[in-house]
């Protein structure tokens, strides 16, 4: 499955609604762990296809950021039945990020 693109105007219907339980990768293109990070997140989305895996780019979707009180990137956040379940900030091995979403 490819990762998507998260925004306010599809948040509601692609995590808070999602029958997956989703990651939400918290980013930005400046940010150096962030591109060591995206990758990995890449790799999971492609090989667990029973997630969701969405980006959330903290310079165009601040409220976002904001809502979930996101202060250091990046953070994951796992979402399962539209409740913020788990989450992590940094960068963090495919194994760990798994380990998040069980």
């Amino acid at each position: 499955m490819s990762v998507i693109e998260i925004t306010s105007a599809n948040f509601e219907s692609e995590v808070l609604q999602s029958d997956k339980p989703v990651l939400l990768d918290f980013w930005a293109s400046w940010c150096m762990p962030c591109r060591m990070l995206s990758p990995v997140v890449d790799e999971v989305a492609k090989e667990n296809s029973q997630y969701k895996v969405g980006k959330v780019n903290v310079d165009q979707q601040l409220d976002l950021a904001q809502k979930f009180g996101i202060r250091s990137i990046p953070t994951l956040v796992v979402f399962k039945n539209g409740k913020n379940v788990n989450s992590s900030v940094g960068v963090i091995s495919k194994e760990d990020i798994l380990a998040l979403l069980r």
